[in-house]
């Protein structure tokens, strides 16, 4: 699957919300989806900063990608659990977020991601799930 193939399918088929945020697939393989969004008045709350919400949206939704680059594939997947560590305040231009596969079986798929503040290149959070196929 490739990035433009990827961003036709989140532009196509993902909720108003997502596409809201902007987001842009510039990397998928079977290894590691990178997405990323621009930092905009509307994800920001008190203290200038990302909130919480758009951080932990950006994760699932890159988990989610790098299922799909996984399984070279747009294969419907379920977020079953999320867990989100914030490790420090998110600030800078954009979030990128580097997600990968860290196994998968028959009906379970585990992923992990790191997101990332740029252009300070500083992680900000980091995020788990497990996705039912």
């Amino acid at each position: 699957m490739t990035p433009e193939t990827a961003q036709t399918i989140l532009d196509q088929g993902f909720a108003p919300w997502i596409k809201a945020l902007s987001p842009v697939i510039s990397e998928i393989s079977a290894t590691k989806t990178v997405m990323t969004i621009p930092i905009t008045p509307d994800i920001k709350r008190i203290g200038d900063i990302v909130c919480g919400q758009a951080l932990t949206a950006l994760a699932d939704t890159a988990m989610v990608f790098a299922c799909f680059g996984h399984l070279d594939a747009p294969e419907p997947v379920g977020t079953v659990t999320l867990d989100t560590q914030f490790l420090r305040p998110a600030n800078g231009d954009s979030i990128r977020c580097e997600a990968e596969v860290t196994r998968a079986g028959k009906s379970m798929l585990f992923t992990r991601c790191t997101l990332i503040a740029e252009p300070s290149g500083k992680p900000v959070a980091m995020a788990t799930a497990t996705f039912a196929r």
